[in-house]
């Protein structure tokens, strides 16, 4: 058993280093929400990127959001080597998610891609993934709101890995009205709107908001500032070293 095991090691090893060569480099500064391809605009960004830092430093779960312009072969193998390389999740725990996405162009089809770390696996099985990808992200995409299908996917993953319901009540559940994701996401728009339009104020003006122990909504520094989304004095701190094992989800239109 322990021959076999060290077999698969060493080809799961010559498959990612494979891939490695292709991958986009760590994000430096870090970030969870990375749109190599520029299809998500700088509110939507910021927007994703704000939930997946707050659902980190609450679980220690890690979602990591990467749009690149093109894929090289299996998607299902890219995910999973750029989740090694990046180390999304925590070292240990493998309690890491990638969701990558090659938008849909001219020459070529889309492709979307869920690959959950092994300590995800027990709630959040392949099978399940594929749902997500195929039920919250392709119809979304095909409408070109890569947002929307994004952030759904996003809510149902959150929620599966914190257990708020499980895999089978998610194949049962019927199409939600309004979900708590769904309701943040909006708050977040709003907030994104109030931010840029004072922030543009203040550039005219010179004048801060909230400088006396309020909240900092527009500070230059300092922790909790809305105005560069950052939940804690520096935002996501990195990613942990978590590991991914292939398999996966993935869907094209």
């Amino acid at each position: 058993m322990k021959k076999i095991f060290v077999v698969i090691s060493i080809i799961i090893s010559v498959i990612f280093n494979s891939y490695s060569q292709n991958i986009p480099e760590r994000p430096s500064p870090p970030r969870l929400v990375n749109d190599f391809a520029g299809f998500l605009s700088t509110a939507e960004a910021a927007i994703l990127e704000q939930k997946l830092d707050l659902f980190n430093d609450s679980t220690s779960t890690q979602i990591a959001v990467v749009i690149v312009k093109d894929i090289d072969d299996d998607p299902n193998h890219f995910a999973a080597a750029l989740g090694e390389k990046w180390g999304v999740g925590q070292k240990g725990k493998n309690n890491g998610i990638v969701i990558l996405i090659k938008p849909k162009t001219t020459g070529s089809n889309g492709a979307a891609v869920i690959q959950v770390g092994y300590g995800l696996e027990p709630v959040i099985p392949d099978a399940i993934a594929k749902r997500i990808v195929e039920k919250e992200m392709i119809p979304a995409f095909k409408e070109n709101n890569y947002f929307k299908g994004i952030d759904a996917s996003v809510n149902v993953l959150m929620a599966l890995a914190e257990k708020e319901f499980t895999a089978s009540a998610y194949v049962k559940k019927p199409k939600k009205k309004v979900s708590f994701g769904f309701l943040f996401s909006i708050i977040m728009v709003i907030i994104v709107f109030f931010v840029s339009g004072a922030q543009s104020s203040k550039n005219s003006r010179h004048h801060t908001i909230g400088r006396s122990g309020g909240i900092g909504f527009i500070g230059s520094g300092g922790s909790g500032s809305w105005g560069n989304f950052s939940s804690g004095s520096d935002g996501f701190s990195g990613f942990g070293g978590g590991s991914f094992g292939g398999g996966g989800a993935s869907g094209s239109w």
